[in-house]
């Protein structure tokens, strides 16, 4: 038996032991007994979510639902349960049932906003991710504004990313998307002293990948650096030989 499961023995077994203890009080029928049993619930769904078990996640969470049909709590993470699961009907009508009581929560918003871009359906998730950021003690509202820049970027609204990458870095300076986003951007741009700051700010908090390691070799060759940019690209080789960045950087070698 794993420890999860455990625990959901030992709850429904405390529930038991509660309603024995206490004589004829049931604690499921008092709104505290609910609220705990409810809060325990979900707090099991996350965890086997986090494992990876999204079946068992949904025994707790339909317990869960039983107690409290409306809360948006379990829908939510159901809603994660059913993205995981490829399940994206079902994702979404649980994305909608956490937010149905719930309209403003800035953590829904994001996390529906997540799945709607996942999905393409890009108008969608900017309306979203909008509305999460408006919230203003949001703890996440930079990675919010990092996720509209690159929702903005799939909808090929260029200068509209470009703001919202450097709204999301005003807020945090280190989110890795942006910093990489706002580098390659400014590349394009030809503003090199820029691009090359953005650049080192991400390769110091997140590792490297194809696009990152191909501007790497570009901004290394800009500021004549050749040890550099042949390092870059040999990893580049041998990391990603498969990759439209790899062919590129042949291309460019020429």
């Amino acid at each position: 038996m794993t420890v999860l499961r455990s625990l959901l023995f030992l709850l429904s077994a405390s529930l038991l032991t509660a309603c024995v203890s206490t004589g004829d009080v049931d604690p499921m029928k008092t709104s505290e007994g609910r609220k705990k049993a409810y809060d325990s619930f979900v707090q099991l769904g996350i965890g086997y979510l986090q494992q990876g078990e999204t079946g068992p996640a949904k025994v707790p969470l339909k317990n869960a639902l039983n107690i409290d049909s409306s809360a948006p709590d379990a829908h939510a993470v159901l809603a994660l349960v059913f993205q995981r699961e490829m399940e994206p009907k079902l994702a979404d009508e649980h994305f909608r049932k956490s937010l149905s009581s719930n309209s403003k929560d800035a953590r829904l918003l994001n996390n529906y906003a997540g799945f709607l871009y996942e999905q393409k359906r890009y108008k969608e998730a900017m309306e979203r991710y909008s509305l999460a950021a408006e919230d203003s003690l949001y703890p996440e509202r930079a990675r919010v504004f990092e996720n509209l820049g690159m929702t903005a970027m799939a909808l090929k609204q260029r200068d509209e990313a470009k703001a919202y990458f450097e709204r999301s870095l005003r807020l945090n300076s280190r989110q890795p998307r942006a910093l990489l986003e706002m580098a390659n951007l400014s590349y394009e741009d030809k503003q090199y002293v820029p691009a090359r700051g953005y650049y080192e700010g991400y390769s110091a908090i997140a590792e490297q990948n194809a696009r990152s390691l191909l501007l790497g070799a570009r901004l290394a060759t800009i500021f004549d650096d050749r040890n550099r940019a042949a390092s870059l690209g040999l990893q580049l080789k041998r990391l990603y030989p498969g990759t439209p960045e790899y062919q590129q950087y042949l291309s460019e070698q020429r």
